[in-house]
């Protein structure tokens, strides 16, 4: 069992990113709302407790037994946490005149500290809170402050509680990982022992466990979670997994006939269910994204219902959940055990009284990406751009018709092929192309056009939370715009989307 150090979350913006720089120190890390019931195990090497919207002055404001874990393990307070120690402990913290926000200068009082262990002075953080500390107990160690503050760093004398005032798991906190380094590594002694090779032993010991003879059924997007969650369950058990790969009318050029190929090589037992014609029949005419959303996925519960029926001894129903599913299903006001309903297939584990086997849900996207490349995934899936669970039919803005589909297919295959081409496809995290329902006047030959337009998009991102938009060179844009225009009948022209998210999406419905 891997050592792991917990996250209390009290509703901060942050709290993902300290788990992400917890794993980047090779050791697991867990997210719990601070309301959640949670007891102590041996795996427990510490706790860190987050920031958070809320003062600590307020009457709602979160309540915490921090010694009650400062018992048992090292504990670290970021923000809210801070103050929230502060006051508990009898010192004092009132609103700040100024919201002290941005980058501010750690000046160290006790540069021998493990905490502050190879920190340098004057090192640069960043703060966001709207309190401050006005008095502190005569208990609290001050190891660091700024020009602005005098309490941004400090520990409980004889306790293996610390706290800071700023937020080091930021980018802005230059030498944020080093924080953490300090203190999960240095004062809580990890081990370092969490890593794609050993969470796919433990996963793969945990599925036989848990499926022993039993079969599993799964449906398969050819996108990058649902391979990845496919393969560990097949390297488990074999070929008591069954894969369901659905051909929903809307997916890109050939790429139900290549993912299948793909998933052929690597030896899982897939069934492709060529359907698109009736999920397009159920499409044609339709113009609102939601409805579009529900047809395809009515369409796939279906589809997925009829193909599961002809398995009757299945017993498990596997999916790609990720962590940032689970944790946006968790509230700090109200735990829930949920999942979002698209993640569990629409309500499909209860109509077919099916249990679940998530073998990802408490990996985040890049970590995903990890195993797949320890499992050794083909790179035609595992570097794939994400894609969205109703295909091109919310890139094709307004109604669908089966010609539009296919004019944005040929458009789209154009320009994912020239990006490969160029070397531009890895440099960029998604990209499409965009059927807009406008006509637009051009000339070709001596004729004028009355026809459609093609937008094209591509983003840079790490997570799709937030996303600029990419800069393409013109000469590349240039080469892809001509060949659509003049390999793909019903387009004359072709524009690129210069929007960031935000304000706008990477989609655009």
């Amino acid at each position: 069992m891997a050592q792991k150090i917990i996250i209390f979350d009290f509703g901060s913006q942050y709290t993902q990113l300290i788990a992400r720089r917890v794993r980047e120190l090779n050791t697991f890390s867990e997210i719990h709302p601070y309301n959640q019931a949670l007891e102590y195990t041996d795996d427990i090497i510490g706790v860190i407790l987050s920031g958070s919207p809320f003062s600590v002055n307020d009457p709602e404001a979160p309540q915490f037994d921090i010694m009650k874990w400062a018992d048992k393990v090292p504990v670290l307070a970021i923000c809210y946490g801070a103050q929230y120690l502060i006051k508990t402990m009898g010192g004092q913290v009132e609103k700040s005149q100024h919201r002290e926000y941005g980058r501010a200068h750690l000046q160290i009082i006790d540069g021998k500290n493990e905490l502050l262990k190879n920190i340098t002075n004057n090192s640069v953080v960043w703060m966001s809170h709207g309190d401050s500390v006005i008095s502190f107990p005569a208990n609290i160690e001050l190891l660091a402050k700024t020009n602005d503050i005098p309490v941004a760093a400090f520990k409980v004398k004889d306790k293996e509680i610390f706290a800071l005032q700023f937020h080091p798991e930021v980018t802005h906190s230059e030498e944020g990982l080093q924080f953490y380094k300090n203190f999960v590594i240095g004062i809580c002694k990890s081990k370092q022992d969490w890593n794609p090779e050993f969470f796919i032993e433990e996963t793969i010991k945990e599925i036989k466990e848990k499926v022993g003879n039993e079969k599993v059924i799964m449906g398969l997007s050819g996108g990058v979670d649902s391979t990845v969650a496919a393969v560990l369950i097949h390297q488990a058990i074999g070929d008591q997994l069954y894969g369901i790969f659905v051909d929903n009318g809307v997916l890109r050029k050939n790429e139900f006939e290549e993912v299948l190929e793909v998933y052929k090589k690597m030896g899982l037992n897939v069934k492709g269910v060529a359907v698109g014609e009736a999920f397009l029949d159920e499409l044609e005419g339709v113009s609102d994204p939601e409805t579009k959303r529900k047809i395809i996925g009515r369409k796939f519960i279906e589809t997925f219902d009829y193909e599961s029926s002809l398995m009757t001894d299945a017993k498990w129903l596997g999916q790609g959940t990720i962590y940032p599913d689970v944790i946006e299903s968790i509230s700090v006001k109200g735990p829930s055990a949920t999942i979002k309903s698209h993640h569990n297939v629409g309500g499909l584990p209860e109509k077919m009284n099916l249990k679940l086997i998530e073998p990802l849900r408490s990996l985040f996207k890049d970590e995903v990406r990890k195993v797949g490349r320890a499992l050794g995934i083909d790179s035609l899936i595992l570097d794939r751009h994400p894609f969205p669970g109703p295909g091109l039919s919310i890139r094709i803005l307004g109604e669908i018709t089966k010609e539009k589909v296919r004019i944005t297919q040929e458009a789209d295959f154009i320009f994912i092929n020239e990006l490969k081409a160029s070397g531009w496809y890895d440099k960029v995290w998604q990209a499409g192309a965009i059927f807009l329902p406008v006509y637009s006047v051009g000339v070709m030959g001596d004729e004028r056009t009355y026809e459609n337009v093609i937008c094209l998009r591509a983003v840079i991102s790490h997570d799709g939370m937030t996303a600029d938009w990419s800069h393409l060179p013109y000469e590349l844009l240039g080469k892809v715009s001509n060949k659509i225009i003049n390999n793909i009948k019903g387009i004359n022209r072709v524009v690129y989307d210069i929007s960031s998210k935000p304000p706008a999406t990477i989609e655009w419905e």
